[in-house]
C-alpha cells in the first residue's frame, strides 16, 4: 500500500525508462508463466526467501511459522524469476490487527532497483479495508487497482482472518477476486479518476508482462503472507474462478 509518508520525486531517468518499457509490448517470449495451468507454481517455498529480493525502506522475513511477515517501509519484496503475463496470482494473505496496509504489485515494466517505480508505473492491487481512516476513499481499498479502479463488490474480510486475492492478467485486462467475489475488472484505456496525492501513481498504460512484488507498508501495517503461487491462462479460459487451496502444489 502507498505510503502516507512524503513522497520523494523520482529521478527522472525512471520517467525514460518507463515510456521506454512500455511504448512497445514485451514479447510472450519473456513471460516466465509457463506450464500446467491445472497445477500452480508456488513462489514462495514456505521455508526461506529464495528467489525473492527486497528494495527500499524496512524488509520481511520469514517467522517460524513459515509465514511471511512484513516490517517497516516503504519497501517492496519482488520475485526474481521474471517477468509475467496471460496468468492467474494467487496470493494468500492476512493482516495482524484489523486493519492493516500492504499491497501486490504488477505489471511492474523493469526489475525494480528502488521502491517508488513499482509504485508510479506498475499496478498495486490494494490492500486496505479501511482507507478512509487515512482521508482516502473507495478507489483505496482492498483489491483495487490503487487510486484508479472503484470496488464492484465488498469481499475483504478483517485481520486477523485469512484472506484469498486471486488475479488474473489477461493480456491488457486485470480482473481481481477477493474471496471468491470479483471487485475488480479493468482494462487499460478504461476511464480512470485524476490523481489526488502525490502518492498515487501516474496515470498511463502498463505492460502486458511484468514483475510482480509484496510491499510492507509500515511499522503500525503489518502483514502476513502464507502463499503466493502462478499459473497461466487456459487457453479457452470461460469466466475467471477463484482458486482454492486444493488447487495448489
Amino acid at each position: 500500500m502507498i505510503s502516507r509518508m512524503i513522497n520523494r520525486l523520482l529521478p527522472t531517468l525512471c520517467v525514460f525508462v518507463w515510456a521506454a518499457a512500455t511504448s512497445q509490448a514485451s514479447p510472450p517470449s519473456q513471460n516466465v508463466c509457463t506450464g500446467d495451468p491445472d497445477h500452480p507454481r508456488q513462489l514462495y517455498n514456505g521455508k526461506d526467501l529464495t528467489g525473492w529480493k527486497h528494495v527500499g525502506p524496512g524488509n520481511m522475513t520469514v517467522e517460524p511459522d513459515g509465514f511471511i511477515h512484513t516490517h517497516g517501509g516503504m519497501g517492496l519484496l519482488y520475485w526474481t524469476g521474471g517477468k509475467i503475463g496471460n496468468c492467474k496470482i494467487h496470493v494468500v494473505y492476512r493482516m495482524r490487527d484489523e486493519n492493516d496496509n500492504s499491497g501486490v504489485f504488477i505489471r511492474i515494466p523493469l526489475e525494480p532497483r528502488e521502491e517508488w517505480m513499482p509504485v508510479h508505473y506498475g499496478f498495486e492491487v490494494q490492500i486496505d479495508n479501511h482507507p478512509e481512516t487515512s482521508n482516502e476513499d473507495e478507489y483505496h481499498q482492498t483489491g483495487m487497482l490503487y487510486s484508479l479502479t472503484k470496488p464492484l463488490a465488498k469481499a475483504w474480510k478483517p485481520g486477523p482472518e485469512w484472506n484469498t486475492m486471486d488475479i488474473t492478467l489477461d493480456g491488457p485486462r486485470t480482473i481481481v477476486v477477493l474471496n471468491g467475489i470479483k471487485i475488480t475488472d479493468y482494462t487499460d484505456g478504461d476511464p480512470v479518476p485524476d490523481r489526488k496525492f502525490d502518492f498515487e501513481p501516474q496515470r498511463g498504460p502498463r505492460p502486458d508482462f511484468g514483475f510482480i512484488g509484496l510491499q510492507n507498508h509500515s511499522d503500525n501495517d503489518i502483514v502476513f503472507f502464507k502463499e503466493v503461487s502462478i499459473a497461466p491462462l487456459k487457453k479457452s479460459s470461460g469466466p475467471v474462478k477463484p482458486w482454492h487451496r486444493s488447487d495448489s502444489l
